[in-house]
């Protein structure tokens, strides 16, 4: 199966690109290659690598900078999805797009299934959920795969931000009233790769799905446990305590929801996605780290 995937200088479109093989073979591009808001740039590449499946992992994740950035926000999220989505249709290629659990208000007590109302409470949330609405008008063959608190080998991420930190200070202060689960990239591209080659043979399964890993807990806790993996492979020498505020706490000009909690099991049934453990990954994650920290120049 022939892929093509944009964003590939993003944590999950590293991670799918690293997959590639004779069976699953991937063309990447960056946004220096593939500029997803230009029609005739899709085209081309389109035409170029003929491919069966577009997985779509190009997006603007600035969360706080979406609020002042509106239109460029939605350019990439949104538009640019449109255009993308309404090439493919064209040329008879399936789409698999990343969205967010930045669609929902976090009101919920339980974890979201893929039928509950969204509710976006920044822009950056309204930009994802728009660019799901808009794929939905330019394609019926599609999969929206919505994930949460994604963390990789490139780009920044909450585990990068709590590590630099944690060698610059002696306290950290983290949300504890927001849940969710860490998506390690790597677990992330390996469902991609499921779904691609389940979805090529089962042209019914087109939709909208959750995935998410195991187990949930609050930004806080999840902090504490970077940290004590850091410590335990040699990252860090030392563990700074991990201090808990609330959200009215945090000084952060976008909302989050408070609850991020997604359910797979329709991702699970359809694909075979098995929810796994995302402290392993997070440990390789972080032993790489140390590793290149110490490797001689």
């Amino acid at each position: 199966m022939k892929v093509l995937v944009t964003g590939g200088e993003g944590q999950v479109g590293s991670e799918v690109a690293r997959l590639s093989d004779d069976d699953f073979h991937a063309t990447v591009f960056g946004r220096r290659s593939l500029d997803i808001t230009n029609a005739d740039q899709i085209r081309q590449r389109l035409d170029a690598v003929q491919p069966g499946f577009v997985v779509n992992c190009a997006a603007y994740t600035a969360v706080d900078r979406a609020e002042d950035e509106p239109e460029t926000s939605h350019a990439v999220n949104a538009k640019a999805v449109h255009l993308l989505g309404s090439a493919c249709a064209e040329r008879g290629i399936g789409v698999i797009h990343l969205s967010t659990d930045y669609v929902f208000d976090g009101r919920k007590s339980e974890p979201y299934v893929e039928d509950d109302a969204p509710n976006p409470l920044g822009v950056y949330g309204a930009s994802k959920l728009a660019g799901e609405e808009l794929l939905r008008t330019a394609t019926d063959q599609h999969i929206i795969l919505r994930v949460s608190w994604v963390f990789g080998r490139l780009g920044r991420s909450f585990v990068d931000t709590v590590l630099r930190l944690a060698r610059e200070r002696h306290e950290l202060t983290v949300v504890d009233d927001q849940v969710g689960a860490p998506s390690p990239a790597v677990t992330i591209a390996q469902a991609v790769r499921q779904i691609v080659e389940t979805a090529s043979d089962r042209r019914d399964l087109w939709g909208t799905y959750h995935f998410s890993t195991t187990p949930t807990l609050s930004w806080c806790s999840f902090a504490r446990r970077i940290v004590a993996i850091a410590v335990d492979v040699g990252l860090l020498a030392h563990a700074p305590d991990v201090l808990p505020i609330s959200t009215t706490e945090w000084p952060a000009k976008a909302a989050r929801p408070l609850n991020s909690r997604l359910d797979p099991a329709r991702a699970s049934a359809a694909f075979g996605c098995k929810v796994e453990p995302w402290e392993q990954p997070l440990r390789d994650y972080v032993r790489r780290l140390k590793d290149r920290n110490t490797r001689p120049s």
